[in-house]
């Protein structure tokens, strides 16, 4: 059996509560342990420099993405095990999803929502059919599942788009769904 990669978008800023980041943290503990690889956007701030640095800590394997522009900004961690530079954010998007055999969505902001969105649209198309777990953190999630709800009850998307999205409150919970998934 191959190596899994597991796909993360997160914020590259921490947010107000600790807990993200010691989420970040066990996920990128968890991914190494698994013997799985870490796919993410080769920042090394905020929450993504945290799920890479405990990925390398525990001695896994980092397959980093990020776009010309954003080397300075997102401070682009080249002592990863791949570095990929690309030259435009949808290229990143791409490069990073096709990398991967699962996405994980922590908290973040708009480039994460955009990277969610972006991954379940495609889903949706049936471009791809990889499992999307929101690692739900303190309910950090919760308004955006209830916007999901929303735009179904609403009837612009059907129920089915629900099925396409889990979460888990905790890395090891999100863990507990890639292995089901994955297996």
């Amino acid at each position: 059996m191959s190596k899994k990669s597991i796909c993360v978008y997160c914020g590259s800023r921490f947010g107000k509560e600790p807990g993200y980041t010691a989420q970040a943290e066990a996920m990128g503990q968890a991914i190494a342990a698994e013997g799985w690889r870490l796919v993410y956007g080769a920042g090394d701030v905020g929450l993504m420099g945290a799920v890479a640095r405990a990925t390398q800590d525990a001695g896994g394997e980092t397959f980093g993405v990020i776009p010309t522009h954003l080397l300075e900004w997102e401070v682009g961690k080249r002592d990863l095990t791949t570095f990929v530079i690309t030259e435009t954010m949808h290229e990143r998007k791409k490069v990073m999803l096709m990398n991967a055999d699962a996405v994980v969505v922590m908290p973040g902001g708009a480039g994460s929502l955009d990277e969610f969105f972006e991954v379940l649209t495609w889903r949706q198309l049936g471009l791809h059919n990889k499992p999307i777990i929101l690692l739900d953190a303190g309910g950090f999630w919760a308004p955006l599942k209830a916007l999901l709800r929303h735009t179904v009850d609403q009837g612009f998307a059907e129920e089915s788009l629900l099925d396409f999205v889990q979460s888990g409150e905790s890395a090891a919970e999100v863990m507990a769904l890639l292995r089901r998934a994955l297996s």
